[in-house]
């Protein structure tokens, strides 16, 4: 935490490095032609998708908020704090986002444990709903079945387990056991408590739900990234531009990698190829675009917030997730 801004520039440099090996992995100029013909009025659509995706986002969040006994958070103040956490995602290991519990804890006096496993709880949430979404194109294409069914197991455990007490407290008890987890047993048992709540069956539906609508937005929002370069407007293309969006997130969220970067940019090109073939130069123009319109929009977003808000970056930076 003590080193946030670090991190974030880190992460940053990642994400130019990425941006210049995409533009490199094909024809530069070829790649510039295709962005300086796009169909720039199609930017306001495309934006209106994304904010579409957060606004979304951000009801589930605050949702998840009143289920922890964060509810009486004004909405702006809620909303605040939702949009400053865009520019943690592209920390190393998205450790970041962790913070998000420690301003909840400030804002709303709720125990950091409980603020973290909100964030914990929106990205499964999130990724069973990018999986559902993604269905379609794994059935045409079978050779991902194994990818997918290994992320949505991993997460729907994480859920099931959550919700057998006795299974939840005997694996937690075994912690105490192993060396470098016993110090923190006792954090796993309150971000168990607040998760058993999250994760119960209509919390999760409903949570999945909004998760599948918000995300549509911006699959159409690469179906629009794809008109705008050319491509026909066509069933195939809206079909291939949700897949692609929705598998390509899952991709990069399972990586690791500080907002997915490298991973998220390597699949969307590829899946392009796989389910369009619109050559390389064109895949990496939608490439560069839609991850512009979506994490970097982000990003930009968040930290016009830590602009207007000197608080939210470093302040109380050292509060323990234990408190």
């Amino acid at each position: 935490m003590k080193d946030l801004r670090k991190r974030l520039l880190l992460g940053l440099v990642f994400g130019f490095v990425v941006v210049l090996g995409v533009l490199f992995a094909a024809d530069v100029r070829q790649v510039t032609e295709f962005l300086t013909s796009f169909r720039w009025q199609l930017i306001p659509l495309i934006l209106a998708c994304t904010l579409f995706n957060y606004l979304l986002r951000f009801y589930k969040w605050h949702y998840y908020l009143g289920l922890i006994g964060a509810g009486r958070l004004p909405w702006v103040e809620s909303a605040r704090l939702f949009v400053g956490g865009f520019p943690l995602a592209v920390t190393p290991g998205k450790v970041g986002e962790a913070l998000k519990g420690v301003w909840l804890k400030e804002a709303a006096g709720v125990p950091v444990a409980s603020g973290v496993t909100v964030v914990l709880a929106e990205r499964i949430s999130d990724g069973i709903a990018v999986l559902f979404l993604s269905l379609f194109g794994v059935v045409v294409y079978p050779q991902f079945w194994p990818a997918f069914l290994a992320v949505f197991l991993g997460l729907s455990l994480v859920i099931i387990i959550s919700q057998i007490r006795p299974l939840a407290l005997k694996i937690l008890a075994l912690f105490e056991h192993l060396p470098l987890l016993n110090r923190l047993t006792p954090q796993f048992f309150k971000l168990y408590e607040s998760a058993s709540t999250l994760f119960r069956p209509a919390p999760t539906i409903l949570s999945v739900a909004i998760g599948m609508v918000s995300w549509l937005g911006e699959g159409i929002g690469m179906y629009l990234v794809l008109l705008g370069l050319g491509l026909p407007a066509s069933w195939l293309t809206f079909s291939s531009a949700v897949f692609v969006l929705s598998f390509s997130t899952v991709i990069g969220a399972v990586s690791a990698l500080p907002g997915g970067l490298g991973a998220a940019e390597a699949s969307i090109a590829g899946l392009l190829a796989l389910t369009l073939n619109p050559g390389r130069n064109l895949a990496a123009a939608a490439t560069l675009l839609i991850r512009f319109f979506t994490l970097w929009f982000a990003v930009i977003l968040g930290l016009l917030v830590w602009a207007f808000s000197k608080d939210i970056p470093v302040r109380h930076s050292d509060t323990s997730i234990s408190e």
